[in-house]
């Protein structure tokens, strides 16, 4: 007797699990589009939060040239070039501009420009970023100890087996820093490290320094020991840079393609919703929903995750991400109706159905996210926007197609929906065997 009112409490508390299935994703969707607000706290809406690249919200784009091609160092002073061009852009309210390398000599540089941004004039942001940058040693008062000129030579290295930034300075700055490490060493402070008026370091003094050689230590890596070198050579801009191309993109194109774009997700999207429906059934609909779930996280990620902007490519991205979570899904339906044809029971099917498909679409996705890797780190502009949006939906549409259809799947079969009609054709099977004989 205990046994039959558990199994028949089972479809009940599915049936509500299910129902607050529903309610989560609809909240999850109106938050996200509609935005809301608790007391000081507000949400916006989620399409507003996304970022547009270049060639949606319009803007510019410009590249430089190293006038000095025969620089020895030209590599290295390149590197540094870009570092103080990532600084200033941030600095100007443009996180999401790109900075890439072009050959050997030459930085493009992207800036969307839209109505929210702090400058509208990209004449102004290109000849601000080749002007002089400013590094400033600052004591804790505030006081300017010397500048990045007064730097003689300043490099990553090793103490032991941590990483450090070393340095040394001119005649002029050594005196300086002495005086200034002793009253900080002996009121236990420390000393900041400016770029453009932006502390990008805060060591506390260990001792007096009067040799004006000293190390900065920190739980640096290779790359960040690198990369605080080069914040804090850049004092001045290394190299002589000339402007040899600028390109504006106006943002009526960018609203007209993303308009028609988004439509033409939209029709694909429904489509796609329907040919679900009508081939698998009760499967079809799980799938639906699924990917009603995939596109809410999509568009959670597209809003929140750092320097991810959404270009024409991107949106490519997203659709083709589409495409692999409901092959992934016609996958393991196949599967799965192929036990049921079998005579095998539902759960039995399902199971086998997610396990016999579970290889196929892992080697699948692995291999596309591994190619969305390699664009990403080698690629450029729109590329990379494509190769970001494909990654991110990759990952999503796995995690949607193997695990939360299955959930739903299972909670479907739990709830007491056993109508094995509903999940495959009898008539398709009789012919399928017809055929066979």
């Amino acid at each position: 007797m205990k046994n039959k009112s558990k199994n028949r409490g089972a479809p009940v508390k599915s049936i509500a699990f299910m129902i607050a299935v529903l309610v989560v994703v609809a909240l999850l969707a109106y938050v996200l589009m509609a935005g809301v607000s608790f007391g000081i706290y507000d949400i916006g809406r989620a399409p507003e939060k996304i970022k547009l690249g270049l060639d949606l919200t319009g803007g510019v784009s410009v590249v430089y040239e190293a006038k000095n091609l025969n620089d020895p160092a030209l590599a290295e002073n390149l590197d540094m070039a870009m570092t103080i061009f990532r600084t200033r852009l941030t600095a100007e309210g443009f996180p999401e501009a790109t900075v890439t390398q072009q050959g050997a000599a030459r930085v493009r540089i992207e800036i969307p420009i839209n109505e929210t941004s702090a400058v509208q004039d990209p004449n102004e942001i290109t000849q601000y970023l080749v002007q002089t940058a400013k590094v400033e040693f600052r004591d804790a008062q505030g006081g300017v100890i010397f500048e990045g000129k007064d730097i003689d030579e300043v490099f990553p290295a090793m103490e032991g087996a941590a990483y450090i930034v070393s340095f040394k300075l001119n005649d002029t700055a050594t005196a300086a820093f002495e005086r200034a490490t002793t009253a900080a060493y002996a009121n236990g402070e420390a000393i900041s490290i400016f770029l453009d008026d932006e502390m990008i370091s805060s060591p506390m003094v260990n001792s007096v320094i009067p040799s004006g050689e000293a190390y900065i230590e920190g739980d640096f890596t290779v790359d960040t020991a690198r990369q605080l070198a080069n914040q804090i050579r850049s004092g001045v801009l290394p190299l002589e840079m000339a402007e040899i191309e600028v390109r504006s993109i106006t943002a009526t194109l960018g609203v007209e393609a993303l308009s028609l774009s988004l439509t033409a997700g939209l029709i694909g999207i429904l489509l796609i919703f329907l040919f679900m429906l009508i081939i698998y059934r009760l499967p079809g609909l799980v799938a639906d929903l699924a990917l009603i779930i995939y596109m809410l996280i999509m568009l959670f990620a597209l809003a929140t995750i750092p320097g991810v902007q959404l270009t024409l490519p991107g949106i490519a991205g997203i659709i083709l991400s589409i495409g692999m979570a409901v092959d992934a899904n016609v996958i393991i339906f196949e599967r799965m109706k192929e036990e049921l044809r079998l005579g095998k029971s539902l759960r039995v099917s399902v199971r086998a159905g997610f396990a016999r498909a579970f290889s196929a679409i892992l080697d699948s996705n692995v291999t596309t996210v591994i190619a969305a890797i390699v664009l990403m780190i080698f690629g450029t502009g729109p590329i990379r926007g494509f190769a970001v949006t494909l990654l991110i939906g990759i990952i999503t549409s796995f995690i949607s197609a193997v695990f939360v259809t299955r959930g739903l799947l299972n909670l479907t079969i739990n709830m007491g929906i056993g109508n094995r009609a509903l999940y495959y054709s009898e008539k398709r099977k009789a012919a399928v065997e017809g055929g066979e004989a």
